[in-house]
């Protein structure tokens, strides 16, 4: 089995803080697993930690800083990097997604974040909103297009989404913001960069009618699991638990139209937008 890739530490703060991590339990001569021990977490947690998947939180880098002697090294380098453009719940979520190497993404109601236009975006936005100030909406829009970067490469990460219908119906601003932003899924999709599928009305009762849920892979670290909910969000690295949440988004892949089938879908209800544009 190949031992762990060698991280640059100057890629990003968490890639350091994730190297430092590693060698001082290496030099402790400590495992994965007997580091986890007192933090009451896995291995394949403090994995993730040293692979700069998941961010360190205040809690773990003092106890970490006790146990392996580093003298508030990892404390002080939590503090300064606590501070985030993204809500507390979806913080974590998002620095995993920039760096994962496969995206699989079921969304129930809205189109997914990194598939947004500005317009959707903003129209999400306002509406939960209402009496913000329009540069407050700005901030957040472009914190949001921003993380659409991820795609700017023409192959990694795939990503993969299952639209239910619902996304695709329910009117988001306006027809005219549906057809530039179902246009915007098609052309994704008909430049191979993305996987698109559409779960129709017509399935009835799946798996994942309780929310929205996206797994991550990453090249060196176990798969992560992200569910949001109002306000709120969890991310899940328990082998177990994110097999259970693989095996459901199989389910869903396997109950939705085909690719083909889900682009002629979006195309079509983007150009019945279209027309109601038109007076």
């Amino acid at each position: 089995m190949p031992g762990p890739k060698d991280l640059d530490p100057s890629s990003s703060p968490r890639a350091m803080i994730g190297a430092e991590l590693r060698h001082a339990r290496e030099n402790a001569g400590l495992s994965q697993a007997e580091l986890g021990e007192p933090l009451f977490v896995s291995g394949s947690f403090i994995g993730q930690l040293e692979s700069g998947t998941r961010r360190l939180h205040l809690e773990y880098a003092v106890q970490l800083d006790e146990i392996l002697g580093t003298n508030g090294f990892f404390e002080r380098n939590c503090k300064a990097l606590a501070r985030s453009k993204y809500p507390d719940h979806f913080a974590e979520a998002a620095e995993a997604e920039a760096v994962a190497s496969a995206i699989r993404e079921y969304a129930p109601l809205l189109i997914p974040g990194l598939l947004q236009t500005a317009g959707y975006a903003r129209a999400i936005f306002r509406g939960g909103r209402p009496t913000a100030a329009s540069d407050v909406i700005d901030d957040l829009v472009a914190t949001r297009l921003e993380r659409a970067h991820v795609l700017s490469d023409p192959t990694t990460p795939l990503l993969w989404a299952v639209l239910d219908e619902a996304v695709l119906r329910r009117k988001v601003g306006g027809a005219a913001v549906m057809t530039e932003s179902l246009r915007h899924i098609a052309a994704l999709a008909k430049r191979h960069r993305i996987i698109i599928q559409v779960l129709p009305f017509g399935v009835g009762a799946h798996m994942a009618m309780g929310g929205s849920l996206k797994l991550m892979a990453f090249e060196d670290a176990p798969p992560l699991a992200y569910l949001e909910g109002l306000g709120t969000g969890r991310l899940e690295d328990y082998p177990g638990t994110v097999s259970g949440y693989e095996l459901t988004f199989d389910l869903l892949v396997a109950s939705a139209l085909s690719p083909p089938e889900s682009l002629a879908l979006v195309e079509s209800v983007a150009e019945d937008y279209s027309h109601e544009e038109q007076p």
